[in-house]
């Protein structure tokens, strides 16, 4: 899961160069959708659970694919690849956040705390410097990007609390229909239609992005959510940002400054902090 979503971030951004970020992700989730039709009864068959509800996958459509991946698309256009992957680190931030408010995990301690405040230090340092350099409107774009971890951190919870029998495959097709559905009609309002990709290059984007980063990826995600905790979880954080600046740097030519690792390390280890258990108490399930 680690090394394709971390590549995605970049194929991303490249794809905008010939889609409307709007489009370009319903295509994508759309295209996931038919890939799923074929695939979910088999693993749904071998995995075991019950069929979602509505309530669950309107849940995940929304907050995991067409609210969440809609508002990276949208600010990928003015974000490099490797600095929204980075921003969104802060993902494990807001899950632990949540799962306070919501009462299922351990209250948070001592260090934990300073781990959030951590955490901020990093994200404002980004501000400042990395985001700042960028030109344009990348402040405003990069503020509105820290709701996309939120709602899926929002999702995924409510995902965990009332999702723990129910089948990742079936639940993961139902939502990327209802949530491709959302984003091709943003598309229709906001951009006028749905421009299909014109290159060879463009074509194997959404169909990596169908296939890896969303069919493969979203099953194995939603299936080991119903063995692990949502913090726990959380932790590909950890690990995706660092592919997506390696990939950005390598493939994209993007900058990686001092700055924009010194903002990543602010905010893994304000992860770091939060996600660590007091001495003698087990990770909960």
């Amino acid at each position: 899961m680690c090394l394709v979503w971390g590549s995605t971030w970049f194929v991303v951004r490249e794809g905008l160069g010939e889609m409307q970020p709007f489009g370009s992700g319903g295509m994508r989730f759309f295209l996931a959708w038919v890939l799923m039709l074929v695939v979910a009864p088999g693993i749904a068959a071998r995995e075991g659970g019950e069929r979602p509800t509505w309530q669950l996958v309107l849940a995940m459509a929304t907050g995991n694919f067409a609210i969440s991946y809609g508002i990276v698309y949208w600010a990928e256009q003015t974000l490099p690849s490797g600095l929204t992957a980075v921003l969104w680190a802060v993902f494990p931030l807001m899950t632990a956040g949540v799962s306070q408010l919501q009462g299922t995990e351990a209250r948070l301690r001592g260090a934990q705390w300073w781990g959030l405040v951590v955490g901020f230090v990093g994200v404002v340092l980004l501000f400042l410097t990395d985001v700042r350099s960028v030109g344009g409107d990348a402040i405003e774009r990069g503020l509105v990007l820290l709701l996309s971890p939120l709602v899926s951190a929002l999702s995924t919870a409510y995902i965990k609390r009332h999702g723990a029998h129910v089948s990742a495959a079936l639940l993961n097709r139902s939502a990327l229909l209802v949530g491709s559905l959302m984003l091709l009609a943003a598309a229709l309002l906001v951009e006028g239609g749905v421009d299909p990709p014109r290159t060879t290059a463009g074509v194997l984007g959404v169909v990596y992005l169908a296939l890896f980063g969303t069919v493969l990826t979203f099953t194995l995600y939603f299936w080991v959510l119903r063995q692990a905790s949502t913090v726990a979880l959380s932790l590909i954080a950890y690990v995706t940002p660092a592919i997506a600046l390696v990939v950005g740097a390598g493939l994209g030519e993007e900058r990686v400054t001092g700055w924009t690792l010194g903002g990543l390390a602010f905010v893994l280890v304000g992860c770091a902090l939060v996600l660590r258990r007091p001495a003698g108490r087990a990770v909960e399930a």
